[in-house]
């Protein structure tokens, strides 16, 4: 049985909207332990200590979520398919746990290790209370473009907007900026590297970083974009009927069950309409929502 539900979840890892998202990765659709798949592979090719873990030690939507703990070996790359020209989002949901550390980097080329360093972030690099980010060119842990609070314990977005033919970034944590300026890329976009860094004080690693509902995709996506910032289902676990909370009306609702069955469908076209589960039996669910071209699928257990 668990194998025809990790199968069946499966098909809710990428989804296209109207904003041409490339990825849209919740993280629920893998089985735990090393990750690697057609976006996420290892700086190293064939290194499976390199690659992300998922847990469901923390989540920001669902139950599971990917980790680079503080092993000095894990290096993870996210491919962003070796673009040169235009304008990008690239958003995540991060958590790290007070006293721990993390760090990731862009890089020029979807080849690890082919190109250059772009911008590199580093959460508690210095091992400091209260922690503090650092925003770094090219690599060099010297040359501090800026510095952010960030909080602990808790889940932040951050959220890259990126303009190639300009070779500028604005990134935002939780929506507020916090740098804006060259992205020191060379005018590419190759790839995201989580690295397992150790910190600055005395080499040691404290680098335990969560990653969770990556978006990538062409253009600048605004607050008000269909993500899971303005879309929720509950309950969740639910019993009877399922409550969808969104902001404009919704054109569909397709629910699988875990073979990929469709077992309800309907077109509400009404701002958060409720769907009848009752007659369901017990077990996972997906449930895809739509909004003109835009789709979201979240995982329901009843």
């Amino acid at each position: 049985m668990k194998k025809a539900y990790l199968l069946a979840f499966a098909m809710a890892g990428m989804f296209l909207s109207s904003n041409a998202q490339i990825i849209n990765d919740d993280m629920e659709s893998y089985p735990f332990g090393p990750l690697e798949n057609d976006h996420w592979t290892t700086w190293t090719a064939g290194a499976e200590a390199e690659r992300i873990i998922i847990v469901d030690t923390y989540a920001h939507s669902g139950f599971q979520s990917g980790m680079i703990g503080d092993d000095s070996t894990q290096d993870a790359i996210l491919k962003l398919g070796g673009e040169s020209s235009g304008e990008f989002t690239v958003s995540w949901y991060n958590y790290v746990p007070a006293g721990k550390s993390g760090y990731y980097n862009f890089q020029e080329n979807e080849d690890p290790g082919a190109g250059a360093w772009a911008i590199n972030v580093y959460y508690n690099y210095i091992n400091e209370n209260p922690a503090t980010g650092w925003i770094v060119d090219d690599q060099n842990p010297a040359n501090v473009v800026a510095a952010f609070d960030y909080p602990e314990d808790t889940w932040f977005k951050i959220t890259h907007h990126i303009d190639l033919d300009a070779d500028t970034v604005v990134i935002l944590l939780d929506g507020n900026e916090v740098y804006n300026g060259p992205f020191y890329s060379g005018s590419n976009l190759g790839s995201v590297d989580f690295y397992s860094a150790p910190v600055e004080t005395g080499g040691d690693n404290f680098n335990e970083l969560y990653i969770d509902d990556v978006v990538y995709a062409e253009g600048f996506l605004g607050v008000e974009d269909f993500t899971a910032d303005n879309f929720s289902v509950y309950p969740n676990p639910v019993k009877d009927v399922l409550k969808i909370s969104t902001k404009t009306a919704v054109d569909q609702v397709v629910v699988y069950d875990i073979l990929g069955k469709v077992v309800l469908s309907s077109q509400p076209g009404i701002i958060s309409p409720k769907v009848d589960m009752s007659a369901l039996a017990s077990g996972a669910y997906l449930v895809k929502v739509s909004i003109g071209n835009t789709s979201k699928t979240v995982k329901v257990i009843k």
